[in-house]
């Protein structure tokens, strides 16, 4: 393979080091963010509050899916890092050859699942009858590009693996400009609305999946994208599954959560249900810093475990929290000071505006939890310990967020303040019980089992 791809993460100040690997996956991370923020963005103002619940409900389905897929793409990016930080790049070509083959078929089989599924779905959401159709419309086309989807988060994974966080944010840049500039055409110019998001967003990671495989064709990475060269490596495929299957199950209980909530806030009208959509929205942008750190994290303790350095392991999740907080708390800040403008940056519509200020200032106490929370599931799922990330995060959301937002919104009728609520509440359980199995220090228990290489 080109020495144009990958790095050592096992020397070095750990601080330097991981803030040097954060930065471009931060920016990935943005841009990725922006043009999902730019479908909302840009129908809410060519098509009002109709438009942006219609791709609020929708995009709550996508990034179902799309959090599904992340989850796997986890299992390759641990094992990736862990082989190369053991030196095993017999292994680490056998991972990549297995994910991207898995991904392309997972793709294709999902795609055409989501065709059937979407009005089914849409009912069972509950989204309000005024978006109820664009809510449709998003989530039939953006079924239709699933697998780039797909194939973007599996090359991205490996890259992060074997230490690249620069080419990522390259790939993503093409498909966030492309994203935007389509939007207005599709939206502004024909008046698409939401299906015109959706294509603008299809045709972008296209573009994006195509120009990286031919980059990466052309500089010698270790797949060639041949048909030939798409395997599985059943043993392998085994150990991506152990690692990568319970953060994806995670990510989608966690998704599903978030729908449920998206179900109670339906019950309040369109207005309400576009000011749910709006701070989510918001919500995935700032949490990205602090994702970005997580991930970052995983990498960089996949291959320090990889190589047995469980100290600098620790000190990393310690490095990633520190920082993490800092930014969490700034971000906390200028939402209880400045939640109107958040709002109003989107819809314009007083009631819109007033509901979301009741959400978006209760859940932001989540900014201050969720360093610890990212930052101690980074150290797990670097270490492979995914299925207690599982376990911990299906007890945040099944038996955390969900029953106190409708315990504190419907039931003691605090509205859509106590819906917020249930974020910061499930993000403090999930943070106690993480922090306890680190000190136990059974994380250092492998988890991918010894190569024969070894």
């Amino acid at each position: 393979m080109s020495n144009n791809f990958g790095s050592d993460l096992t020397g070095g100040s750990v601080a330097k080091q991981l803030f040097k690997f954060c930065v471009p996956f931060l920016l990935s991370n943005l841009l990725q963010a922006l043009y999902n923020v730019a479908d909302m963005f840009i129908v809410g103002q060519f098509d009002g509050s109709a438009g942006i619940s219609g791709v609020s409900n929708g995009g709550n389905v996508t990034l179902l899916i799309i959090n599904f897929i992340t989850g796997l793409a986890v299992g390759a990016t641990v094992l990736v890092a862990q082989h190369v930080g053991a030196k095993r790049h017999e292994e680490a070509q056998k991972t990549v050859s297995t994910v991207f083959t898995l991904m392309a078929v997972s793709g294709v089989v999902i795609s055409v699942l989501m065709a059937f599924l979407s009005e089914p779905i849409m009912i069972l959401m509950q989204t309000p009858e005024e978006s109820f159709s664009q809510a449709l419309d998003y989530v039939q086309i953006c079924s239709y590009g699933i697998v780039f989807t797909f194939l973007y988060n599996a090359i991205s994974g490996v890259m992060r693996g074997l230490g690249d966080s620069k080419h990522p944010l390259i790939f993503v840049a093409i498909a966030c400009f492309v994203n935007i500039a389509l939007d207005f055409v599709f939206v502004g110019w024909f008046k698409m609305s939401a299906a015109g998001a959706a294509w603008a967003t299809i045709i972008s990671q296209a573009i994006s999946v195509i120009i990286s495989v031919i980059y990466l064709k052309k500089n010698n990475f270790m797949f060639d994208f041949k048909l030939n060269s798409f395997k599985i490596h059943n043993k392998t495929l085994m150990r991506i599954l152990k690692i990568g299957f319970p953060t994806a199950i995670q990510n989608v209980v966690t998704s599903l959560s978030f729908i449920i909530i998206t179900v109670l806030v339906n019950g309040y009208g369109m207005e309400a249900s576009a000011a749910a959509g709006i701070s989510g929205k918001f919500n995935s942008v700032a949490i990205l810093p602090i994702i970005a750190m997580s991930m970052s994290v995983a990498s960089m303790a996949g291959q320090n475990i990889g190589a047995r350095l469980y100290d600098r392991a620790l000190d990393t999740m310690k490095t990633s929290i520190k920082i993490s907080f800092v930014i969490g708390g700034v971000i906390f800040l200028f939402v209880q000071l400045f939640p109107e403008t958040v709002i109003s940056l989107f819809d314009r519509n007083p009631e819109v505006i007033e509901y979301g200020v009741q959400y978006i200032r209760t859940f932001s106490f989540d900014y201050i939890i969720v360093p610890i929370v990212f930052s101690v599931n980074g150290l797990l799922n670097g270490a492979g310990h995914t299925a207690f990330s599982l376990l911990n995060g299906m007890l945040s959301s099944v038996v955390l967020r969900a029953p106190f937002a409708i315990l504190l919104g419907n039931v003691f009728n605090m509205g859509m303040t106590g819906i917020g609520l249930g974020g910061p509440i499930a993000s403090l359980g999930s943070a106690i019980i993480g922090l306890i199995y680190v000190k136990s220090g059974r994380w250092k228990i492998s988890q991918i089992g010894e190569s024969k290489h070894q």
